[in-house]
């Protein structure tokens, strides 16, 4: 198959490093947002590259090098939408970004996938978003820290979770409403020293009972905002 004729040993095979990693992010006590008690965090190694020519986007593998997550972003694919799909290529989670003209940059995530190879849209118009991501704006200096907030089920009174840190380092940590970490996006750490990933390849670290997907989703919304 294709993704294991491109695994790469210094990205790929570090399995002991990260179940390592894993074992201290769970004893920290950060699980929150619906994680609730023990168990272990998932640590997924991200990618800022599509495995299929001609396209750009993001592969994503658990810590012993197997695909999970994929995005592929075709050329003169419509600008604003991008969906996150599993290994197999089945549509987990598409974000949209709102077309209406507003000072705050909005963006929706909807179940499953939003249009066809064409581009034409099929299922947004009938379901509604699960929730809708706002990108701060820092008008009066406060909270520079937030980078945007998550309101479910598209309700703008009470945000579910907030995204605060810097994408362009890839030091980011999503937090619930109580304030507790439950994914945090972090530098790779390369286990020969001295050498570094950059800002390409970084982990995504979930706390148990967080989806990943939904994590991932994220992502792929910061990336849109920042880059």
């Amino acid at each position: 198959m294709l993704f294991r004729r491109l695994r790469s040993r210094t990205v790929h095979h570090e399995c002991q490093h990260e179940e390592e990693y894993i074992a201290t992010a769970g004893g920290g006590g950060g699980g929150g947002g619906g994680g609730g008690g023990g168990g272990e965090w998932r640590s997924l190694t991200v990618w800022r590259k599509s495995l299929v020519f001609s396209c750009t986007g993001f592969t994503v593998i658990d810590s012993c090098g197997d695909l999970v997550y994929r995005v592929d972003n075709y050329i003169g694919q419509r600008r604003g939408e991008v969906t996150l799909m599993d290994a197999s290529g089945k549509s987990v989670l598409t974000v949209r970004r709102r077309k209406k003209l507003r000072p705050i940059e909005n963006w929706e995530i909807y179940e499953g996938e939003a249009s066809d190879a064409s581009g034409t849209s099929r299922r947004l118009s009938q379901n509604q978003p699960i929730c809708t991501v706002k990108k701060h704006v820092n008008l009066l200096n406060a909270n520079q820290n937030v980078l945007a907030y998550v309101f479910l089920e598209n309700s703008d009174k009470r945000y579910a979770y907030r995204i605060e840190g810097s994408y362009p380092n890839r030091s980011c940590k999503v937090l619930d409403s109580s304030r507790r970490v439950v994914a945090e996006i972090k530098r790779k750490e390369a286990m020969n020293e001295g050498a570094s990933f950059g800002l390409e390849v970084f982990l995504l670290v979930v706390c148990p009972g967080f989806d990943s997907g939904f994590a991932m989703t994220l992502i792929l919304l910061l990336d849109q905002m920042f880059s």
